[in-house]
Parts: structure tokens; C-alpha cells; sequence
């Protein structure tokens, strides 16, 4: 069969059968790809793409590891799958391997499918454990599609799915570019932003209130990095009317920012932290929720009233003790941090003098944001939540980017810097240049 058949019969086949998340099925075309390597990945006419997107910002060891690959291989060759009752030593050695590099006192680990069952869950473990229902979570935000999970999510993801869970309250985190409180730095921008987190705790009524869920650095909506003292006053808030600080890390741990999980940055420790994507990259599902001695200790004699058939799947747990070890033996943590402070964040501060329509960069690691705007008053190049006509700029830059070879992840009025943690520096070097090429096409729509 012939690349250009096979390539029909892809585009044919998923036409006609799969049904897609997040779109209306009959407005989508989505894009045939053939296969992976590294930091790019091919379509059937033979395009290769530099993926500055890491699919959905989790392949953050790259595609197809070979260590990774024979890991996956070895252990279905042995026991593909065992049901969750039974200890499992890969199961067993993953769990160890993530307390190992998680913060002091957080020792078990339960494992799910994904970043939405992770954050369903740490909530529902804060809950029983408090005896109380609320939980406050960010607008801004994004936790998964799982009822409680899309509840707590602060971004327009959440509204069509509006009702589904009850006792969500969302308030105002700091975004020292548009401050929602109208700060002039970033030591009054995290001031002001502490100040109304308590004062959302108190008119809630602190006693009803189970948990904080943050993620730790904003992802999709924004790479809103924390201004200094932030994350330390949500730990002393918390801990001063016994809420759970939940540091959800699906998108920003396992390298993203430099370090196994973002929260280490600002040596602050959460009392549950939820993670999925970079921890084996997607090579398989996996998730889970980090857990702290206090309130693992609550289920001693209470049972856990949750479960899942694939917890701890063989497989899944494999991948992931493959990937920490690659990381470690690779310095890969090293090498992402690196890339943020030599290579990324110089070259994006390039772009930002040298393209009006850029108006801040922002990020750590390999997690970067450029935010676009149409003039001087930082008007957002689409507005919010764009769609159609509307959101027609931000979709030339885009097209501009994967016409040239680079295939970027957007969100609103932002292309997000996100290759894989593995990328090397010249890599990322071709795909700042594109960008560069990319962004004449957002200058064109600059007005001040």
C-alpha cells in the first residue's frame, strides 16, 4: 500500500469513526501523522515538524526513547496487566521513585489514568480528610473533564458543562502583566493577590472549606509563573485555617520547569500533588496524587472510598521507573532548566524588542509563553475566548509557523514555547527563528 492510500485510509477511517474531544466533529480536519523521533514528527507527505507543542505539553522525554520503547517491551513480555489489589514490584518501584523526588513527608502515591482522575481525586481525599466540601480553585485554570475536575477549572472549558459538581468557589490568582488587582510590581502583585484569597476564605467561611487546588505554574492559560512569596502565603493560609494545599503539577512537573516538580522552585510543600503527562511523557496513561503522611494516615483504618481498574497498571508504572531513570542517568532536569535560563529565555527576550506585537515573555524551563497584543494599551491580539472570524489573527501566526516546518501550541492570544524537556539548544534555536518569521504576520495587525 502505497503512503499516499495508507494516508487516505487514515483520513477516511477517522472521518468516519472517531469522535474528537474538545471540537464540532464536522468543522475539523485533523492531520494524518506517519511517525515520531525526538523533538519532531512527520505527516505521510514526508513534512517533518519541529514540535514546539509536545503534543499537549507532556512528551517531555521526546518520541519514541529507546530506552523508554524497551522498557514498555520488556515489561509486556512479562505481565502486561495485574488488577490493583495485587502488589506489583514496577507498580511498587514507581511509587517509591516519585515520593523519592517529591517534598519531604509526601510518601504514598495513588496511582490513576491521567491528570483528571488525579485532581478528582487529591479533591476527594480533602475532603474526607477535612470533613468539609468547598474548594477554591483559580479562574484561569485547568484541571481535567472529570465532573469535579472541569468544576474547578477557571477557563470557558468549564461553561458548557455548567452544572456538574457542587461547592467550587473560584477566585483571583496574580497575573502581574494583567493584574487583575491593579499591582505595580510583582512583590504588590502577590501581596494584593494573598490579600483577596483570604478575604474569598473568610466570606466562604473558612470552616467549610476543604481545599486550595492551584497549579503551580499556570499552563494552558497563560504560564502565569507565581510572583515571589506567593506560593509560600497560599502554604500559610492553608495552614492557618487547616485547608489542603493541592499543587496540581499534571502540565508543569517532571522537567517542564527545570525540576522534577515545579513546586521545588519556591521550596514550598503542598499537602497533595497531582501529576500525569511528563511523568512517563504519554507513552502510556498514567497519573496519580502524591500524598502527604497526615493525610495518608486518615485512611489507616477508614477505607479509601475510590478506585480505578487500571491503577497502577503494569505497563503504565514501568514506563514511568524507565523515564525517572532516563532522567536522572541523562540529566535531563539539568539540561530543561538550561534551556530556559541560556537558550529560551534570552532568545524570546529578543523577540520581544524586536516585535511590536509582543508584549511580554514569560516562563522557566521549557514552559514559555509569548503574549500577543494589537497596541501599547496591551489590547490581546484575539480577544478572549475567540472563535471564527475572530480568532482569525492568532490562526495566520499559527499557520505561519507549521508552513515553515515548526508546529506551535496556542491558546487565545499566546503561542506557548513547550518542546520536549530533550530538545537540544540548536533545536530549539531553528524553532525560535521560525517564530521569529512567524511573528511578522502578528506585527501586521499592530495598530499603536
Amino acid at each position: 500500500m502505497s503512503s499516499v492510500t495508507s494516508e487516505e485510509q487514515v483520513r477516511a477511517d477517522d472521518r468516519a469513526h472517531v469522535f474528537h474531544s474538545w471540537s464540532a466533529q464536522g468543522l475539523i480536519n485533523p492531520l494524518p501523522i506517519e511517525k515520531a523521533e525526538g523533538s519532531y514528527f512527520w505527516d505521510y507527505s514526508g513534512k517533518k515538524y519541529l514540535d514546539f507543542s509536545s503534543q499537549l505539553v507532556n512528551i517531555n522525554i521526546g518520541h519514541q526513547h529507546p530506552r523508554l520503547i524497551a522498557a514498555i517491551q520488556e515489561q509486556a513480555a512479562r505481565l502486561c496487566t495485574i488488577q490493583p489489589a495485587f502488589a506489583n514490584d514496577k507498580r511498587g518501584e514507581a511509587a517509591r521513585m516519585i515520593a523519592e523526588v517529591a517534598p519531604e513527608g509526601l510518601n504514598k502515591v495513588f496511582f490513576t489514568n491521567g491528570g483528571a482522575e488525579a485532581n478528582e481525586n487529591a479533591i476527594r481525599m480533602a475532603r474526607l480528610h477535612t470533613g468539609r466540601h468547598k474548594v477554591l480553585s483559580t479562574y484561569r485554570s485547568y484541571h481535567g473533564s472529570t465532573a469535579t475536575a472541569i468544576t474547578a477549572t477557571g477557563d470557558p472549558r468549564r461553561w458548557p458543562n455548567e452544572p456538574v459538581a457542587v461547592g467550587v468557589v473560584h477566585f483571583w490568582g496574580p497575573y502581574p502583566y494583567r493584574s487583575p488587582f491593579f499591582a505595580e510590581d510583582e512583590s504588590q502583585e502577590s501581596e494584593r493577590a494573598l490579600r483577596h484569597l483570604r478575604d474569598t476564605i473568610v466570606f466562604e467561611g473558612p470552616g467549610t472549606i476543604a481545599a486550595i487546588l492551584l497549579e503551580t505554574v499556570v499552563g494552558t492559560n497563560g504560564i502565569l509563573v507565581p510572583p515571589p512569596g506567593y506560593l509560600a502565603g497560599v502554604r500559610a493560609i492553608c495552614d492557618e485555617f487547616g485547608i489542603v494545599f493541592i499543587a496540581d503539577e499534571v502540565m508543569a512537573g517532571f522537567g517542564r520547569c527545570g525540576e522534577w516538580f515545579a513546586i521545588d522552585k519556591w521550596g514550598v510543600t503542598p499537602d497533595l500533588i497531582t501529576f500525569a503527562k511528563g511523568v512517563n511523557s504519554g507513552y502510556l496513561p498514567l497519573g496519580g496524587v502524591v500524598i502527604s503522611d497526615e493525610i495518608a494516615a486518615t485512611f489507616d483504618e477508614r477505607p479509601f472510598p475510590g478506585g480505578l481498574t487500571y491503577s497502577g497498571h503494569p505497563l503504565a508504572c514501568a514506563s514511568a521507573v524507565a523515564s525517572m531513570q532516563i532522567f536522572k542517568e541523562e540529566g535531563i532536569i539539568e539540561h530543561a532548566r538550561a534551556l530556559g535560563e541560556d537558550v529560551i529565555g534570552p532568545g524570546l527576550a529578543r523577540l520581544k524588542e524586536k516585535h511590536p506585537s509582543v508584549g511580554e515573555v514569560r516562563g522557566l524551563g521549557v514552559f514559555w509563553a509569548i503574549e500577543l497584543v494589537r497596541d501599547a494599551a496591551r489590547t490581546p491580539l484575539v480577544p478572549f475566548n475567540a472563535a471564527g472570524a475572530a480568532a482569525g489573527p492568532m490562526n495566520e501566526v499559527a499557520n505561519a509557523c507549521k508552513e515553515r516546518g515548526l508546529w506551535p501550541f496556542t491558546h487565545f492570544n499566546r503561542v506557548h514555547v513547550v518542546p520536549p524537556c530533550t530538545t537540544s539548544a540548536d533545536e530549539v534555536r531553528d524553532g525560535l527563528t521560525i517564530l521569529d518569521e512567524a511573528l511578522t504576520v502578528a506585527d501586521g495587525f499592530y495598530t499603536s
